[in-house]
Order: structure tokens, then sequence, then C-alpha cells
């Protein structure tokens, strides 16, 4: 157990959006709302899961919808408080500690809020390990946990309680609530118990977090800073360096589609780079071969800083890096491909490993 400062929350914010892989919402926004709430409530516990008791209920934190659409539409600031009243009022049980659902600059900050503002601890621990656009896309489906009963609530008050047959009806009937809502939505989503948290979740991805935006804070002192380290931290492969020539975005459906081009510059030149993403990077080609998918991480850094970049703020002429990380080994289970893999985001693309994929350029 211990207890983060301003500084780990900074450096918590720059990680988590490196490992949203291009999604989960701007970090600025998320960081200002952490903020806000330790300097006004003190400081948030954060707890290994191995301290969270496993008749604890626990319950994730965290927004749904485009991310492009948080930047100019910000919560109310109570909501959780309703949220987690109304969650205890349902189940007759009071919320032990909060939890983030993925990595990603609003998601990994929600619950940094929300533990400071209701007094309660926050676990290291989540269900991605990244970041996924569907609200079924976690290890705690993998494990056969439902989503439900969900709370859900917009800015203007709109609030209500969600039971499901499954989590891709949770997707299903939360995304087209978060559509009426604006496109955004808060929500307290899979209200588990410790032992299934410790069994199902992804640990240590807070403090694996901090230590990633640690990194990068280190290194952008540096003029001219090395890529080299950053990949040492992660296990991650650099794909490629250049300029970015062109990003198409759509936001249908509560997501944001597109793509984004990228010109090889340096020994990269005469590369070019194509990233297809709904929320996150899902597919990256390279001079038109695909050379990594989800459930893997596709990860764009400013080729000067290594500060990451997320999809909304992408723009042309920016420099950046491509590099690709490891997921995490529970999706690489049948189980987790089937939810998360290439084939379920329509493209007909089998899962290879990065570290295959990589191999097998390196022999070319």
């Amino acid at each position: 157990m211990r207890y983060l400062d301003k500084q780990a929350i900074q450096d918590i914010a720059t990680g988590a959006s490196l490992l949203g892989a291009g999604g989960g919402g701007d970090p600025y926004i998320g960081k200002l709302m952490a903020f806000s709430a330790v300097e006004k409530y003190g400081p948030v516990k954060l707890l290994d899961v191995t301290e969270v008791p496993d008749d604890a209920l626990v319950v994730s934190s965290s927004m749904m919808g485009a991310p492009s659409v948080f930047v100019e539409k910000l919560p109310r600031g109570d909501e959780y408080q309703d949220l987690f009243d109304k969650l205890k009022r349902y189940l007759g049980t009071a919320v032990y500690a909060t939890f983030p659902i993925e990595a990603g600059g609003i998601n990994s900050m929600i619950p940094i809020a929300v533990a400071a503002s209701l007094g309660m601890p926050m676990v290291d621990c989540d269900s991605m390990g990244r970041a996924f656009p569907e609200l079924q896309m976690t290890t705690f489906s993998i494990y056969g946990l439902g989503a439900t009963p969900l709370a859900i609530t917009d800015e203007k008050g709109n609030t209500g309680i969600l039971e499901t047959i499954d989590n891709h009806w949770t997707e299903s009937i939360a995304r087209a609530i978060t559509v009426q809502m604006g496109a955004t939505s808060s929500m307290c989503i899979f209200p588990i118990r410790g032992s299934d948290l410790k069994r199902a979740g992804v640990r240590n991805i807070v403090s694996y977090s901090e230590n990633i935006g640690k990194t990068i804070r280190e290194l952008s002192k540096e003029k001219g800073s090395s890529i080299q380290t950053l990949l040492d931290v992660t296990g991650g492969f650099h794909i490629l360096s250049g300029k970015i020539i062109d990003v198409s975005r759509s936001t249908e459906g509560g997501f944001n589609y597109g793509k984004t081009v990228i010109e090889g510059i340096d020994r990269d030149k005469n590369r070019q780079a194509e990233i297809l993403f709904q929320n996150e990077n899902i597919v990256l080609k390279r001079n038109g071969k695909v050379v990594e998918t989800a459930p893997d991480l596709i990860c764009l850094v400013d080729l000067e800083t290594l500060i990451p970049m997320t999809n909304e703020g992408l723009k042309y002429g920016k420099r950046v890096h491509i590099i690709g990380l490891p997921c995490d080994p529970k999706w690489r289970t049948p189980k987790g491909i089937e939810l998360v893999g290439p084939r379920y985001f329509g493209y007909d693309l089998d899962y290879v490993p990065i570290e295959e994929l990589c191999r097998k350029e390196a022999r070319a």
C-alpha cells in the first residue's frame, strides 16, 4: 500500500496514455480531474491486489464513448457519488475500492479522482492492460464474470441501473444509451469480489503505467533521447519513424473510426505505414504488409520527447515513432483472441504475436 502524490499521477497519466494504444482519451483532461480531486480531498491510497479481501466488493469507474468528444464535453463532477450510491442501494453492499477498467488517458485518471472524492482506496489492477473500444473486451469476460449490474449517467443527471444477460448485450445497450447521452457517459461497471479481481484482472497496471511515465519524463529531458530505453522498459519493438501525412476520422455509433498514414524518414525513408483504428489502433501495415494487429499494442510517440500521441491529437506533419508492445498473456488465449483479435474487428487476418512477426521480418 502507498499513497499517490502529484508526480505519480502525472507519470501514471503519461504511461497509461501509451498503453491506451491511440485511444483512451486525452490524458490532460483526465489528469486535471485527478489533480483537482486530490487537492480537494487528499491523496489516494493505492492497494496491491493481494491486499484486497477476497469477499470485498470492488467496482471500476470509467467513462464510455468517443474519445474525441471528451475534449469538449466534460463531466459535471459529482456523477460518481451518485453512481456509487445507487449501486450500494441496488446491491445492498458498500463498495470497498475502485479500480481502472483500462489503461488510457481518461480511464486511468477517473478512478483516482473517484477514490479521492469518495475516500476509498484504488487497486493496482485493471481488466485490459491497455485500452479497447468495447465493454465486453476485458479479461473478466475471459473468466466469465458479468459486467452488470452497472450504473450509468450523463452530465445532465440522467441515470440508470442496467442488468443484461451477457457482456455483449451490456456493450450494445450501454452504447446505445451513451449515444443518446451525447456520445459520452460516466459509469461504474463490473461489480466483482476481491477474489475475482485477483484471478481475472491484469495486475500492477497502475505501477507499470507509472514506471513508463517516469521513464518518458526522464528521457524527455535529454535532447534527441533514444527510443531504445523506452523499448527496454516495455519489451516493445520499433516499427517506423516518420511524418504524419494524412489522418482521417469519423464518429459513428459512439466510436471514433479512422486511418493514419505515416511517411518514413531517415532510416525508414521509402517506407510508409498505415494504421487503422476504432478508438484504439487495431491494424498496422508497413508498405502494404500487416506487421501488427490487436490485441498487441500499436502506439505512437513524439519523435523528440517520446510523449505518447492519442488519435484525436494527431496532426499533419507531426513526427513520430511507431512502436509495438506485446499484450498481456491472457489476451493470447483462444478466448482472448476471439474477443479482441483482428477478426472480431472485421479484418480477414489471423493474430500473430508481434515478436514472431518481427523475427520473420528480421529474417526476410
